[in-house]
């Protein structure tokens, strides 16, 4: 068998093709039911919730930050799927000591594209991931956004308020809808009311995940900033990191459009 490194370099040893897999992370869930490797998946999180069909029947494994290690050792997997972000380090590396783990480390497209090529050619299912990666790299080619001169503050969360800063996916998305992100600090800093008015953001999203923002919830921002544009937007579009990225490339056209109309 070839060696097979993850996204943080690390060495991930699979004697042969995997046939029992447990993915802990949504969207890379996704990407392995796209992928065609609906017997070979024996494992997901409570929030794998893509496709629907596959998650009803699925064996849960808990939630991507509180995982069931005796399930999930109970299942026998010969590979799991992590991300460096979702899943908490301590029990990450308690399954390490296990089973083959190959984790993730997505902060932008490139990252995205080289996570799908590498776990297709892991579960033997490279010409099906070459073939995504390059409709989603084709998609993301043919969006001609314009630089549309905004700034951006992208909500996560509420009491405290959490943004998307620099160096996540998100702000890498933003980016691809022509805007620049209002606050310039690393990850998913807690923001107040001063920071938030003092950042000055032209635009607002409210994310639909993992706070579930809803149309109540613009009017607190208008009192903060009432000459901002306010949006609700699809969190899964922003964050997801698989082959739901097939559905980003229009969804930002459109909202490009709405904002610079």
């Amino acid at each position: 068998m070839p060696v097979y490194y993850d996204q943080l370099n690390r060495e991930v040893d699979l004697p042969s093709v995997p046939k029992r897999i447990i993915s802990v992370v949504p969207s890379q869930t996704e990407l392995l039911f796209y992928l065609g490797l609906n017997k070979e998946v024996i494992g997901i999180t409570k929030f794998c919730i893509y496709p629907p069909d596959k998650f009803k029947v699925t064996p849960k494994v808990g939630g991507t930050k509180t995982l069931n290690i005796a399930k999930i050792k109970a299942l026998k997997p010969d590979l799991i799927i992590a991300n460096k972000e979702e899943n908490e380090l301590n029990q990450i590396e308690e399954l390490t000591s296990s089973f083959p783990v190959w984790i993730s480390d997505i902060n932008n497209l490139s990252g995205a594209i080289d996570m799908i090529e590498k776990i297709g050619e892991m579960v033997d299912r490279e010409t099906q991931a070459k073939s995504l990666s390059q409709a989603i790299t084709r998609q993301f080619d043919e969006l001609k956004i314009p630089t549309l001169n905004l700034r951006a503050a992208y909500f996560i969360w509420r009491k405290p308020y959490m943004v998307a800063g620099k160096n996540t996916f998100i702000d890498s998305m933003m980016q691809k809808c022509g805007l620049t992100n209002a606050f310039n600090i690393d990850r998913y800093p807690e923001v107040y009311p001063a920071m938030i008015t003092n950042a000055e953001p032209d635009v607002i999203f409210l994310s639909s995940e993992p706070y579930p923002f809803k149309e109540r919830h613009i009017s607190e921002f208008k009192i903060l900033l009432p000459d901002s544009i306010i949006k609700l937007v699809d969190g899964e579009i922003f964050s997801w990191y698989g082959s739901h990225l097939l559905q980003a490339p229009m969804y930002f056209k459109g909202i490009s459009e709405g904002i610079s109309e």
